[in-house]
């Protein structure tokens, strides 16, 4: 049984949204208000419990083909730049999780999701501002600049800032004081000598405070760099926090190879870094939160973009699991969305929080983080089965 479907917000959740409930054979609509369907940022991780969902969608070549699959994922010590510990992500890492870990172009997936949109009818309507969404018990109406859509379901995909989560709840943003800057560049133009391990490796260099992050994009033909600080200005009440002063500033004591990693990155924007708590209601009737809009998180789990297609995998997967019980029931399919989906993506939001914790300590607890990190050994997966298992 076909039934409409509108989504609202047309990053990576609302568009792997459509394209599972299209390719379940639904009529899906996808109204983004910004002028073109695209993404701002630069590299994007994608986890094994993604990359398995890519693949049974019939997305993951595609995403292999414009991405790189990292060797290994390396912590090292910001301060000193030694190895703590890594993460092995060949062959026993893939058969261990069923898919593997792959590094892409924020924009380059976001264009796979939206070519396969448009080869199953999703209905892409840039330029599409919403203001409203009225919900009833079987239908909604999705009020925009573009009309009226009635609709047998609207997701909100809306992103962190979320005008219509404010209809289950009344939580705002919160501001981590952490801030991120970034760059993507083609090698050709990045002035340091980069070897093999860089261009092979995820590496993530912890710092009191502060992190780098750096690998290889588009086949290894670009370079990305993330830099991630906690700005003083923010703990002053300053307007103007987390400038390019301060990021000078934060990273003034690290070791040489992460202070030559700050020349890769873009001045003239900044990232600053904010979540929200989790929320156990996601669902009004027939509108239901997704993605960011539901449960944005900070990036220390890379997970972002992962929770995001397991939300839409996890939506399809119940609405498909009524239809071959005797009949597609929404409520009952929204109902289980949101009992699975909220245990686990408060589960990765605090996690997250904790995580960025343990990455940016200082003096004693520095000490002690580094030694139980050079500890573990590198097939230890007790820490990680949890979030990329099946």
């Amino acid at each position: 049984m076909s039934s409409t479907i509108t989504i609202v917000g047309g990053g990576i959740g609302g568009l792997a949204n459509a394209y599972a409930l299209a390719t379940a054979g639904h009529t899906v609509r996808v109204l983004e208000r910004a002028a073109e369907f695209a993404e701002v940022g630069a590299g994007l991780q994608m986890a094994p419990n993604a990359t398995r969902i890519l693949r049974q969608w019939g997305l993951l070549d595609a995403v292999l083909e414009r991405g790189v699959v990292p060797r290994r994922l390396v912590f090292r010590d910001a301060v000193d730049g030694a190895e703590l510990t890594h993460l092995d992500l060949g062959a026993d890492f893939i058969e261990r999780y069923g898919a593997p870990y792959v590094v892409i172009h924020r924009s380059d997936l976001l264009d796979i999701l939206m070519q396969a949109c448009r080869r199953v009818g999703v209905e892409l309507l840039p330029n599409t501002r919403v203001d409203d969404v009225i919900t009833s018990a079987d239908a909604a109406v999705v009020v925009s600049g573009a009309g009226e859509f009635t609709t047998d379901l609207a997701l909100a995909a809306d992103g962190l800032r979320s005008t219509l989560r404010g209809k289950l709840s009344d939580d705002q943003p919160i501001a981590s004081g952490y801030v991120a800057y970034r760059g993507a560049f083609p090698l050709s133009e990045i002035d340091v000598e980069l070897d093999q391990d860089a261009l092979q490796d995820v590496v993530v260099y912890l710092g009191p405070g502060c992190h780098l992050v750096q690998y290889a994009l588009r086949g290894g033909d670009m370079f990305n760099t993330v830099a991630v600080f906690k700005s003083a200005a923010y703990d002053r009440g300053e307007e103007d926090w987390g400038n390019p002063d301060e990021l000078e500033s934060a990273f003034s004591g690290m070791c040489p190879d992460v202070r030559r990693g700050l020349r890769s990155l873009w001045r003239t924007r900044k990232w600053p870094m904010y979540d929200r708590s989790p929320i156990p209601t996601w669902v009004d009737g027939r509108l239901a939160l997704t993605g960011d809009a539901a449960h944005p998180m900070l990036q220390y789990l890379a997970q972002g973009a992962c929770q995001a297609i397991e939300d839409a995998h996890t939506l399809a997967t119940e609405a498909a699991k009524t239809e071959a019980a005797g009949g597609l029931d929404w409520d009952g399919a929204l109902r289980a969305y949101q009992t699975v989906r909220t245990e686990r993506t408060a589960r990765v939001q605090t996690t997250a929080r904790v995580w960025g914790d343990i990455w940016h300590v200082d003096g004693v607890a520095r000490l002690l983080r580094n030694e139980l990190f050079r500890d573990r050994a590198p097939n230890d997966y007790k820490h990680i089965d949890w979030l990329y298992g099946g």
